[in-house]
């Protein structure tokens, strides 16, 4: 009786396991399905229907992108789980503009924070957070870098997804230029989203590299462990 009843309790410790292991194969899969229906929802009667293909195409990109791929290159749960993040974000401001996003609450918070430089009273600061989120898509970045073995080691791994990172912010400000001065009208306006602000560019550039110094402030260990087990495994 007492070996069945171990015998029993191995067995639903397996079953607990596989469980477990299902969810976490499983778990980009249920991120995708919420940005979907995300995205179908706020697709309907956006405020301005350009300024919400020049937001949201940035985000389909990728995200088409890393569903075409999964099958030859997987990224790590907790890459999927920064990546929605700001996916999903994004599309809230796509559907709204990012001047135009109800945040009023966030904003209240924000101006506690005595941080008037960076988010000021006066202004909807969602689109300075959502700057600081595109900051921690450094992260699956480092991730690239050491799982193709692009770089050996995890300093260079981490300063090349800042860098990066910081290319491609600088980039974008370019993009919303551009796109405002081609455009012009309100469209053009709120896909720029300065607010008034002569500095805004350099604010959420700043913003951007904050946003991918906390990231691996908080997770870079995860990379760490990893690749130690990457280099146990070239061993």
């Amino acid at each position: 009786m007492i070996r069945k009843k171990q015998d029993t309790s191995f067995s639903q410790h397996e079953a607990d396991l596989f469980r477990i292991m299902q969810l976490s194969t499983f778990f980009p899969h249920f991120l995708l399905a919420i940005y979907i229906s995300e995205f179908a929802v706020f697709a309907i009667h956006p405020f301005d229907r350009a300024v919400w293909w020049a937001e949201n195409i940035p985000v389909l990109i990728p995200v088409t992108l890393l569903t075409f791929t999964a099958r030859k290159f997987r990224f790590s749960n907790l890459s999927y789980l920064l990546m929605a993040c700001f996916f999903l974000f994004h599309t809230v401001g796509g559907h709204y503009t990012f001047e135009r996003t109800p945040f009023d609450f966030f904003n209240n918070i924000l101006a506690k924070l005595d941080l008037d430089f960076i988010f000021p009273e006066d202004r909807n600061n969602f689109d300075r957070v959502g700057h600081f989120l595109v900051g921690v898509l450094a992260y699956p970045l480092a991730e690239l870098f050491l799982r193709k073995k692009w770089v050996s080691n995890l300093p260079t791994a981490i300063f090349l997804g800042v860098v990066s990172l910081g290319f491609w912010g600088a980039l974008y400000e370019v993009i919303e230029m551009y796109y405002a001065v081609t455009q012009g009208g309100s469209s053009g306006a709120s896909f720029l989203g300065s607010q008034g602000d002569i500095w805004d560019a350099q604010k959420d550039m700043l913003l951007d590299i904050l946003g991918a110094i906390s990231v691996f402030t908080l997770f870079g260990f995860n990379l760490r462990k990893w690749s130690s087990v990457e280099h146990n495994h070239k061993k």
